[in-house]
């Protein structure tokens, strides 16, 4: 009789305990607790400004959750110092040149720490390595942003009411090519001009192409003065005899007036005697009678009968020759 309470006190024990463990199970289960006893090691961050960030926050590296902030505690001056504890079994993909910064588990959701960075060249982090920090910006510096902004655009629109205004009153350059005809005239007469100019540009440009290509012309002068030494040479000697010419008439000239300057000279005494002078003139008077009065003895002779069948004949011969040609 005895040994039956026993084995019953025995077998509910067994449902407590048995009981008890489930309770636990699901306890560590439901508060993600068996997270405590993985194997950890901790590094720290110094934050200027953690953003509501707290003590139990999850750390992430490459989209895995690999740790916990263990503790938050101030820093120097103003500065936070972050206790991050990580698993073990990542720090080989975690290097000492990493960095660390401040975001959130989705758009309105917890912070989060995130690792991120690092070179394979450096070492793995170590127990109480510090990692470098990101920056980021808070939503409060995102609106003093947005401020800043808009006081800059409000600047600018005053700026522009004020241009507004002038232009339609007809002020600066561009308000007078607005109101004013005559500068819009203007403008459309140099444009035409410019418009005229590039004009004969082309036409000048398509000039020097077709003389650059008959260059490469066999037959035209071009070709000929660039690939014929003859003509070259034939031209070099002309320009040459006419530079010859060009310095003999300037000699002759300088002499003519060193000459004209001095009156003991023939020259001098024509140009200051007049008494010469006048003598040259009754030559010159002389000469034009006798040239007219030998015109008048050859006409006569022309008219004579002794030469006036030659002459006749002679004409014949000229009048034939003009209709041979």
């Amino acid at each position: 009789m005895n040994e039956s309470p026993n084995r019953r006190a025995v077998i509910v024990g067994f449902f407590v305990l048995l009981g008890i463990i489930f309770f636990v199970a699901g306890i560590l289960m439901v508060g993600n607790l068996h997270e405590t006893f993985k194997n950890k090691m901790e590094v720290t961050a110094l934050f200027d400004d953690v953003n509501g960030l707290q003590k139990g926050n999850n750390v992430w590296f490459s989209g895995v959750k690999i740790g916990t902030v263990s503790n938050l505690h101030f820093y120097g001056k103003s500065q936070v110092e972050v206790l991050i504890k990580i698993e073990t079994k990542a720090r080989q993909y975690i290097r000492e040149d990493a960095m660390v910064k401040i975001s959130s588990d989705g758009i309105i959701g917890n912070k989060i720490l995130i690792i991120y960075g690092g070179t394979s060249a450096a070492r793995e982090i170590q127990e109480g390595d510090t990692l470098g920090v990101e920056k980021t910006f808070s939503t409060e510096d995102m609106i003093n942003t947005l401020q800043e902004n808009n006081k800059n655009f409000l600047a600018i629109t005053n700026d522009f009411k004020v241009i507004s205004k002038g232009l339609v009153a007809g002020e600066g350059t561009i308000g007078k090519l607005l109101k004013d005809d005559a500068v819009y005239a203007n403008i459309n007469a140099t444009t035409a001009s410019l418009q005229l100019a590039s004009a004969k540009a082309q036409e000048l440009v398509a000039s020097l192409a077709t003389f650059s290509a008959n260059l490469n012309k066999k037959g035209t002068l071009a070709n000929e003065l660039t690939t014929d030494t003859l003509v070259f040479k034939s031209v070099k000697a002309t320009v040459f005899q006419l530079q010859q010419m060009a310095d003999t008439a300037t000699a002759f000239i300088a002499n003519l007036k060193k000459a004209g300057t001095n009156p003991n000279s023939p020259i001098g005494i024509l140009l200051r005697d007049e008494t010469s002078g006048a003598r040259m003139k009754e030559t010159i008077k002389n000469l034009e009678s006798s040239s007219q009065k030998l015109d008048e003895d050859l006409k006569a002779a022309q008219s004579s009968f002794l030469l006036k069948g030659y002459f006749k004949k002679q004409a014949k011969a000229d009048a034939k020759a003009k209709e041979v040609q």
